[in-house]
């Protein structure tokens, strides 16, 4: 998942890096056009200090320079660094249990009972904006504990980043024992891989995980290289970053990817109202196909 920064930087005072009101328009003009996200104008001075890291990794002495040399054909590769340096990707595993929860007790034996009576043992799900992993890790993990006879069924979740830098942290599945902590002991003894780096304990998640989750690399406003359908998706503190008329366009190209009851979860502090759309409202951020 995709989050624009908001913890306090310390701002540049070097003259020779001042960021112009025409840089900073060039800016947000191209991360929006790149991926729909609107930086308004109270995110200058974040944005200065942010890009200011990478200037002075490449040596360039102002902002225009560096946004010349990141447009043109030769800056192909800095671009996702700097596409990289706008966002910041905050997560925990099951962060806003609420929506795991809900799987859990109500939507998944649901499906699951819907889907053995059909014979229909596959399920799909969609984690869009998955940043450093620990959403699509935990969705593995409600799936593998609620289903019984996990090896007769076709599970896999497709998880779906902007970022490459941050997917690649989420493929490794290693975290610091802080932020596996909301994890239960019977869990973390399942999933993860206590491993000893640079002195500490690290946890990797396990093959049981692995298995079922594919890592890709997605610009939700690019075309999608997939119909679906999906039991149901995840794409949960990314909505609050677009423009009503992009979060429109989303929120339906979700809808025509789901399956019939497929369910769509959004962040806490997201909506669909003021949205023209067909989902059935189930309970705060979450909602389902008819």
């Amino acid at each position: 998942m995709v989050e624009i920064m908001s913890q306090s930087i310390n701002l540049l005072t070097d003259a020779d890096l001042t960021l112009t009101e025409k840089d900073f328009c060039r800016v947000r003009d191209v991360i929006y056009q790149h991926c729909g996200i609107n930086l308004h104008d109270g995110k200058k001075s974040l944005v200065r200090a942010r890009l200011a890291k990478l200037l002075r990794l490449g040596k360039f002495k102002t902002y225009t320079e560096y946004l010349d040399f990141v447009l043109s054909d030769a800056g192909r590769q800095e671009f996702y660094s700097f596409v990289d340096s706008l966002s910041t990707n905050l997560t925990c595993f099951f962060r806003e249990n609420v929506h795991f929860a809900y799987l859990r007790h109500t939507f998944l034996p649901q499906l699951i009972q819907r889907k053995s009576q059909h014979n229909q043992r596959k399920i799909r799900a969609w984690s869009a904006g998955c940043s450093s992993g620990e959403e699509p890790y935990s969705l593995a993990i409600t799936l593998l504990e609620t289903l019984q006879n996990t090896g007769t069924w076709d599970i896999k979740i497709l998880a779906t980043d902007v970022s490459t830098r941050i997917l690649e942290i989420a493929k490794m599945g290693v975290y610091e024992k802080e932020r596996v902590e909301p994890l239960a002991g019977a869990q973390k003894q399942r999933f993860l891989i206590p491993r000893r780096m640079e002195g500490h304990t690290v946890y990797q998640v396990g093959p049981n995980l692995k298995k079922i989750i594919s890592f890709r690399y997605l610009n939700l406003m690019d075309p999608w290289p997939f119909n679906g359908p999906f039991d149901f998706i995840f794409c949960r503190n990314v909505m609050i970053y677009f423009d009503k008329t992009t979060q429109g366009k989303l929120i339906n190209r979700y809808y025509d990817c789901l399956d019939s009851g497929g369910l769509l979860c959004l962040g806490h502090s997201e909506s669909l109202t003021g949205i023209q759309h067909k989902y059935l409202y189930v309970q705060p951020a979450t909602y389902q196909k008819p």
